[in-house]
């Protein structure tokens, strides 16, 4: 009996962390998998690249052209790595600087201790901060006699229930610009229940934040969280040589004669019970077959992929329901960013802030969202006499920046730059720092708006009705590492599981 073919489609996190996940299941039972990973571009990642940058100088510097580190919790990517035996190696969060700074005017106001997200665990912190007024103060403390929503709403957006629960105050100056930072995100937009649903939850099953606040203070449950300021640092992890060492541990997981870059996939068919591909790139892979196909492309890709897989189908409801899983995800919005990213000498920086970032509020008109000091979170990612500032243009507020040249961008953030932490010369900033390069992401981050579970479980219903054919992608299963990582393993489960006794011990290691 021949062993069972897996394709997967698009060779980004998602795509290897299902057939990592598939490697791992096969050992553990047992049976082999026959699974070949294929990619567009000339490298597998996706959005995750690590670049080291040797100055004219000799002085070496890391570089993450992504994410430049993951979240334990969910614990789905901490638990990987434990299970590929590379958890020693991870790198723990500087113990100084860790927090963030949100800009007000020319100058920088740290976040309150203890506030996460919008979630306050220290009301001293609160009533103390100068980014609230005295009403505003009041009407955050005022949270807990705030009425609960009516049980039949299932949906809202950021925006709103932040201006319900705690004003417009804290949505405005604190809240809206943590969020952006996270998602690029328009927070009248972003959906709570999607992105936010433990906190979400908390006012269903409490009545309020300010007293699901207290039972968690009392129980122990947030003490990291009285300890942090914006993002958990602590709960965060890295590794030595940049995230891309997640990336090549996964792909020796799978295999590296297993994953086929440069080749796009441009059409999917269903031949009586198996599935055939067509690359222009590769002509003679249309001749070969597959029993079972994930797609891990973005939604618009799949949705292509699934609309010609539709064309082949021969039962009605199968092809009712690959018409609908099409439309639902190319209803799914995505956002474009592009990080500008300088080694700066320290000396060229007037009012270096002793926090890992500044995230900058819509309501300042700036024309940056965020900015991190990657330098200042991880030894060893630059000589001590340089910083390493990351930059975050455009997003879902600002779109147009990105049509700029390169150039213009970096000027633009220079002088940004200049106003919140004293960058000396910024005219001049590519010929002062040791590098400036500018990282596009195009269309690379998905938005979970108001209604998107909703449209999250239509594609999986959808998807359950189309026989050999799942879809794991970043704009069904999660934003961030460790979220995606959890819904690839699952994803996985569900393949080896539906693979069933067909697979068998494979004749070679």
């Amino acid at each position: 009996m021949t062993e069972p073919r897996i394709a997967i489609i698009g060779g980004g996190l998602s795509g290897l962390a299902v057939a990592t996940h598939l490697r791992l299941l096969a050992n553990e039972g047992g049976r082999g998998a026959n699974l070949t990973v294929f990619e567009s571009s000339d490298r597998d990642g996706g959005v995750i690249h690590t670049e080291r940058i040797v100055s004219e100088s000799g002085e070496e510097f890391i570089v993450d052209h992504g994410a430049d580190m993951f979240a334990m919790k969910p614990p789905a990517a901490i638990e990987l790595c434990q299970r590929l035996g590379v958890a020693d190696r991870l790198l723990r969060p500087n113990p100084e600087g860790r927090g963030a700074m949100i800009a007000r005017g020319n100058g920088l106001i740290p976040i309150p201790e203890g506030f996460v997200l919008m979630r306050p665990t220290k009301l001293w912190s609160m009533v103390t901060t100068p980014l609230l007024s005295p009403a505003g103060k009041l009407r955050l403390l005022a949270e807990r006699f705030v009425k609960p929503r009516d049980m039949s709403v299932h949906d809202e957006s950021v925006g709103s229930f932040v201006r319900r629960r705690l004003g417009r105050e804290c949505l405005d100056n604190i809240v809206a610009p943590l969020v952006a930072g996270i998602y690029t995100a328009d927070v009248d937009r972003l959906s709570m229940a999607a992105t936010m649903k433990p906190i979400w939850d908390m006012e269903a099953s409490d009545g309020s934040l300010a007293k699901a606040t207290l039972r968690r203070v009392r129980s122990g449950e947030d003490s990291t969280e009285r300890g942090s300021s914006g993002a958990r640092y602590e709960q965060f992890r890295a590794f030595p040589g940049g995230m891309i060492e997640l990336i090549e541990m996964l792909r020796d997981q799978v295999g590296r004669e297993n994953i086929a870059t440069r080749t796009p996939i441009d059409r999917l068919r269903r031949r009586g019970d198996v599935f055939q591909l067509e690359s222009s790139a590769r002509p003679e892979l249309a001749k070969e077959s597959f029993d079972r196909v994930v797609l891990t492309t973005p939604s618009s890709v799949t949705a292509e992929l699934v609309e010609d897989l539709q064309s082949t189908l021969d039962d009605e409801s199968q092809r009712d329901a690959a018409e609908t899983l099409a439309k639902c995800l190319r209803e799914i919005p995505y956002a474009s960013t592009a990080i500008v990213v300088m080694a700066i000498p320290r000396e060229l920086i007037a009012r270096m802030p002793k926090t890992f970032g500044i995230v900058v509020p819509p309501r300042e008109k700036r024309s940056i969202l965020a900015a991190s000091f990657a330098s200042e979170k991880y030894a060893g990612r630059a000589p001590k006499d340089h910083v390493i500032v990351r930059s975050f243009v455009g997003g879902m507020l600002q779109p147009e920046l990105l049509k700029k040249e390169d150039s213009a961008i970096v000027q633009i953030v220079a002088k940004e730059l200049a106003d919140l932490i004293g960058l000396q010369h910024p005219g001049d900033v590519e010929q002062r720092a040791a590098f400036v390069k500018v990282v596009r992401w195009n269309r690379s981050m998905p938005q979970y708006e108001v209604g998107h579970l909703e449209r999250g479980a239509a594609i999986k219903s959808a998807t359950d009705k189309l026989p050999g054919v799942d879809i794991m992608t970043n704009a069904v299963g999660g934003v961030g590492i460790s979220p995606v990582i959890g819904a690839a393993e699952r994803t996985a489960r569900r393949v080896y599981d539906g693979l069933g006794e067909v697979l068998k011990v494979p004749t070679e290691a």
